[in-house]
């Protein structure tokens, strides 16, 4: 391999211990693996950035679906081929691709194995790698993002039960390739695969290859409703209910007030509106397929 960088999680309490036991099991490989030095999300963003530019022929993500943001909106549509060390709370992007299992040598193995093309979501606000989402899962997110504790995925599980009691319908308009889907919504994603918040299968249909996307509204509900329907999430069983709408397509756009924030990769995204093109093929993903 000419070149190999590997980012870590610059905001998370063992991030730096993190990216040095993945630099060592590098090194013990013969690959000679450079660190990219950043102390702000922001700074991540723009190093990683400078290292793809420059021709780097390998960026390994050490952490959650937060680093792996940071790396897709740097590697999509390029010869840059994305290695996934999955040591981050959600670790959804992973699950998708079957990264998540093994030792952390197992897995930086996969992320220095043999590359396959992997869709990627370009939006009016950056690339997204999973999901993106508003109403009651982007509230969860933004809400779990600011709990200390517990860590790990058991941080949604907390975040979600707080915010049941703030549910919201928002008026917003979904089409999926000019198709309207519902004028209002408590939970709308859009996803590239199949899973957000740290397991849970919002679009059960999404898959990281097959050059589409899966839109999946749960429409304007009474809480008591919605609490019967949002457990069912976590199996993908949800989209049989009637409160709930599907539509699957190549591009979607999400209209509302621009005081709505969508989320994707459990990261702040951007406001409405927004369009939402899959790019089929566009990151190159170490170990994808081998499974």
């Amino acid at each position: 391999m000419s070149s190999v960088h590997v980012l870590g999680n610059p905001s998370a309490r063992d991030g730096r211990a993190q990216l040095d036991e993945v630099l060592e099991a590098c090194r013990r490989r013969g690959v000679d693996a450079v660190a990219i030095e950043a102390d702000t999300v922001a700074d991540a963003r723009a190093a990683t950035a400078g290292v793809v530019a420059d021709g780097t022929s390998r960026l390994i993500a050490v952490g959650g679906d937060g680093v792996v943001h940071i790396a897709v909106n740097a590697v999509a549509e390029t010869e840059t081929v994305l290695g996934v060390v999955p040591l981050g709370t959600g670790n959804d992007f992973a699950r998708a691709l079957e990264l998540l299992a093994g030792s952390v040598d197992e897995q930086v193995d996969r992320a220095l194995a043999d590359a396959s093309p992997v869709d990627a979501i370009r939006s009016d606000h950056g690339w997204i790698a999973s999901v993106a989402t508003l109403g009651f899962s982007g509230d969860v997110t933004a809400r779990a993002n600011g709990l200390a504790w517990p860590r790990g995925s058991a941080r949604y599980t907390v975040a979600t039960l707080l915010q049941l009691q703030r549910l919201r319908t928002l008026p917003v308009a979904l089409e999926v390739e000019g198709r309207q889907i519902g004028d209002a919504t408590t939970l709308l994603a859009v996803g590239n695969t199949a899973y957000f918040g740290g397991g849970m299968r919002i679009c059960p249909s999404a898959s990281p290859d097959d050059g589409l996307l899966q839109a999946v509204s749960i429409g304007d509900v009474p809480r008591h409703r919605f609490v019967r329907v949002f457990p069912t999430v976590f199996s993908g069983g949800h989209v049989d209910r009637p409160e709930v709408s599907t539509a699957t397509g190549s591009w979607a756009t999400i209209d509302g007030p621009e005081d709505i924030d969508v989320w994707a990769d459990g990261e702040r995204l951007g406001p409405l509106p927004i369009r939402l093109d899959v790019v089929a093929g566009a990151v190159l993903v170490a170990g994808f397929g081998l499974l």
